[in-house]
């Protein structure tokens, strides 16, 4: 089969498209024929760190859709031929390939009408997401939410299962990004290059600052949320916690959640891997009665992977960019 294999840990511009075996199953483990594969910040990172479970040539790729082409006789409640997809294990081999493997409990189900291509798109970053919102916060309508990001993957799928929620939201982005976050259902975008974030949420919220905030860039930054959150406040860390030495325990009673959604296989944690599959089927229920976008902003081809990886290394793109295998 075709794969784009990394030798050694190194930059994405040292993937290699070259030829691997068929993967072979493991007991309740299917066999898939990929058909789309998405692209995820976590891609380039693992691909110049290495992990110390793989094997070279390793194969990268967590976000995968395709369809059950082989599986055991233990399979229960899907069948070969299903279309599905999926948020990978990265210490194993992934989706940037013609064939992949994946247990069949963190597998949901594309319903008909929805591309390969669009269900590629959603799991690493509308999972994330999702179980923030819906799992770790649980917002109540009417409460406001910062949204770091919101032209990003995590950031604009935030937006968007925010507002579904009925919450007012403020998303920092730069200028030329305000009309595709205002689209997603942005009420106040924030140039967070030119004007302080923290003046603005505090203007725009009565100087009570907000209920919720998605922190999807760094430590510091997450630390600068701090000032941010109104009383009884939640911060959600995609990218790293604060310093939590900034506040004066007991005196605004804030909650933080710290997200690690591929922290489900590590841990080994059989119902959280469970529940990948259920927030798949719940995100696949938005995406069909376009409740939820895909985002889906750039379709490309499996050699092309490299370069769009070494772009999106840059922090600049927007929305989700997908590989498609026939």
């Amino acid at each position: 089969m075709k794969a784009l294999v990394l030798a050694k840990p190194g930059s994405p511009d040292t993937l290699i498209l070259t030829d691997q075996p068929k993967p072979k199953i493991a007991p309740g483990h299917v066999l898939i024929k990929v058909r789309a594969v998405g692209l995820n910040p976590v891609d380039y990172k693992t691909a110049e760190w290495g992990n110390e479970s793989w094997t070279y040539p390793h194969i990268l790729g967590l976000d995968v859709a395709g369809v059950i082409v082989q599986a055991g006789p233990d399979l229960q409640d899907l069948q070969v031929g299903d279309r599905v997809y999926y948020h990978g294990n990265l210490t194993k081999p992934g989706g940037f390939a013609e064939y992949t493997t994946a247990p069949q409990h963190i597998l949901a189900k594309i319903p008909e009408g929805i591309t390969f291509e669009d269900a590629a798109a959603i799991p690493c970053a509308g999972f994330t997401a999702w179980q923030i919102l819906s799992r770790k916060i649980q917002p109540n309508p009417g409460q406001t939410v910062l949204i770091h990001g919101g032209a990003g993957g995590v950031g604009g799928f935030a937006i968007q299962l925010a507002k579904h929620l009925g919450l007012t939201v403020l998303t920092t982005c730069s200028t030329e990004n305000f009309d595709a976050v205002r689209t997603l259902g942005a009420d106040h975008p924030i140039d967070y290059r030119n004007e302080s974030v923290t003046s603005r949420v505090l203007e725009l919220t009565g100087g009570r600052g907000v209920d919720i905030a998605i922190n999807t860039v760094s430590s510091e930054s997450a630390t600068e949320d701090l000032k941010r959150l109104a009383f009884g406040g939640h911060l959600a860390c995609v990218a790293g916690l604060p310093d939590f030495s900034m506040i004066t325990p007991f005196t605004k009673a804030i909650s933080i959640h710290e997200s690690a959604l591929g922290g489900a296989h590590l841990s080994g944690d059989l119902p959280a891997q469970r529940d990948l599959a259920k927030m798949g089927d719940e995100m696949m229920e938005m995406l069909s009665n376009k409740t939820i976008s895909s985002m889906l902003t750039e379709i490309i081809s499996l050699e092309h992977i490299p370069a769009f990886l070494e772009k999106l290394s840059k922090r600049h793109v927007r929305g989700k960019i997908v590989a498609t295998l026939k």
